[in-house]
């Protein structure tokens, strides 16, 4: 985006400048040509569309702008590590494109090698959405290594990508294991009818630990009894009442463990 800056600048400074040169060695060519006329020719348009494309560029090249026209992260960030960011505030910047307010977020970040930076992005976001962007809410980033200070939400729709950052990070918090990732992403997808919980006492990074008592539902209509332990934040235990279904996955061969699957952002 400055590279696009600075050549519209550049391209202005051209302009304005061959402009002044011709009016003031503009030489007229007849005794009855009035003076000044070097500064009327058609070359008086050329500042005219600069003073208006500069300030167009500049919007248009602003943060999260053309991110927002063209559903795409930047150049810039489009090939950067994937970080998960967890929203710390929110606030509108004044700027709007298509009636749809532009935003300034506070991340803290937690980037591919498990180190936590805080960090900051502008993006454009639709007033139906924006109750949604609030603290705590964990999205998918795009940053560069030896440039912490500035991220994009990630546009790729690499799902894969932002599953392996979040497994990752769960992994290295300890709050699940590459056993049950493996179990997650091979077992039999079916559901589960929550019938008991019960809180451990345990925590990790905020997160508290609990026991459910899951019916399990095999292929076949048929069903079985199992007991899980998972970390869950504040916002998740909502999800895990008596009674609630639950997405879960487990092994034929090894009923006893049972994964389920929640929402990141409850």
């Amino acid at each position: 985006m400055k590279k696009i800056r600075l050549i519209a600048l550049a391209l202005a400074a051209a302009a304005i400048g061959y402009y002044v040169y011709h009016a003031v060695t503009y030489v007229p060519t007849s005794e009855w040509e009035p003076s000044g006329m070097g500064w009327l020719g058609f070359e008086m348009a050329l500042p005219i569309i600069a003073l208006t494309l500069v300030p167009m560029v500049f919007a248009f090249t602003g943060e999260g702008i053309m991110s927002a026209l063209t559903g795409r992260n930047s150049a810039e960030f489009r090939d950067g590590l994937t970080g998960l960011g967890t929203v710390r505030s929110v606030r509108q910047t004044g700027v709007t494109v298509n009636d749809q307010p532009q935003v300034h977020v506070e991340f803290s970040v937690e980037g591919a090698d498990g180190k936590t930076f805080h960090s900051s992005a502008k993006m454009i976001v639709p007033f139906t959405e924006l109750a949604l962007l609030r603290a705590g809410v964990v999205l998918p980033v795009r940053y560069l290594p030896g440039r912490t200070d500035r991220v994009e939400v990630d546009l790729s729709g690499d799902a894969s990508a932002a599953q392996r950052a979040m497994n990752e990070s769960l992994i290295r918090k300890g709050m699940t294991t590459r056993h049950k990732l493996d179990i997650a992403e091979r077992g039999i997808a079916t559901q589960a009818v929550v019938q008991s919980l019960s809180v451990t006492g345990t925590i990790r990074e905020g997160h508290s630990e609990v026991e459910l008592g899951l019916v399990v539902t095999r292929p076949d209509g048929s069903s079985f009894a199992t007991r899980v332990t998972k970390f869950l934040a504040p916002a998740s235990v909502a999800q895990v009442q008596v009674g609630r279904i639950l997405r879960a996955h487990y092994l034929p061969e090894n009923e006893s463990e049972v994964v389920i699957a929640l929402p990141v952002n409850a």
